[in-house]
């Protein structure tokens, strides 16, 4: 990153920090992991309710529209790593398997490069895992 990107990146990130505390003074101690602890999975009803058929009857489910998405923030890279694990509960919450899930994944590698499939597999890897062992 250029010096200049740096400085704007870290400008806009103050100014939405400080229109966040605005808004909300409790926001000051945000975390992307308190708030997926919070909030960690809809139920699959929900989930079909506002992605899938009911505002959308002739277009996607909501299990496809979550591996799209989750085709997009593979893309994006690590940068989307708390958006990329609640959208990965949310996909098997939807209905999808581990492999279409990890084959989504694969397919990301030819446009957001072998390192962004790897950390997209690694984090999906450790959503499994957890998963399970809530199971």
């Amino acid at each position: 990153m250029t010096q200049e990107f740096t400085k704007l990146f870290r400008t806009l990130v103050e100014q939405s920090q400080e229109m966040a505390r605005a808004f909300n003074p409790a926001l000051e101690t945000f975390s992307p992991q308190a708030f997926e602890r919070m909030f960690p999975t809809m139920p699959r009803d929900m989930m079909e309710m506002w992605f899938g058929r009911t505002f959308n009857r002739e277009g996607l489910d909501a299990k496809t529209r979550l591996l799209v998405s989750l085709g997009a923030l593979t893309v994006l890279g690590a940068q989307a790593e708390p958006q990329m694990r609640l959208t990965i509960r949310h996909a098997l919450e939807a209905g999808a398997t581990q492999r279409e899930i990890a084959e989504v994944i694969w397919q990301m590698s030819m446009f957001g490069g072998v390192p962004a499939m790897t950390r997209a597999l690694e984090i999906a890897h450790k959503v499994f895992e957890e998963a399970e062992e809530t199971q």
